[in-house]
């Protein structure tokens, strides 16, 4: 038993229960630690690192087309294309090309219509869109995808 248990255990004895308590505060003599240390120890839980923080935009294709030739079902297209997505740059046209064509091997139209989505919201500017859609115009025929403004070309 520690001197500390000891002493509250005599200490509560000798208390009439009348008197309120008070809450025990217990000081520690702490030694001085720099901050940096203090920060490591904060979270409970080890930080987790992707990997590819260091990645080149050939790579970062490379990898993308590979994952997009694997997919087997639509949670994995979805999800590779959430994770594409995810990055400050706008995929290349291999990727897209290989999504495109992973959405059509799962059979969901939805979600290949939503890669032109994708697309127009990550480009800078209306002309870029017009160049993707271009060089994309032959893959789209051929599996037979619409624009989201060709089925509604009333919405903006």
């Amino acid at each position: 038993m520690s001197f500390l248990s000891v002493f509250r255990t005599a200490s509560r004895a000798v208390r009439p229960a009348s008197v309120v308590r008070a809450p025990l505060v217990r000081s520690r003599m702490q030694t001085p630690v720099t901050l940096a240390a203090r920060t490591a120890n904060f979270g409970t839980t080890r930080m987790l690192r992707s990997g590819h923080e260091d990645e080149t935009y050939e790579e970062f294709s490379a990898r993308f087309e590979k994952e997009f030739d694997g997919v087997q079902d639509v949670f994995e297209l979805q999800r590779n294309l959430n994770n594409c997505f995810a990055y400050d740059l706008v995929p290349s046209i291999e990727v897209l090309t290989a999504a495109l064509k992973a959405a059509r091997r799962v059979n969901d139209f939805p979600t290949a219509v939503r890669v032109f989505e994708g697309i127009k919201a990550k480009v800078e500017n209306q002309e870029q869109y017009k160049q993707y859609l271009d060089q994309l115009d032959g893959l789209r025929q051929e599996l037979g995808v619409a624009l989201r403004e060709e089925m509604y070309p009333h919405e903006e």
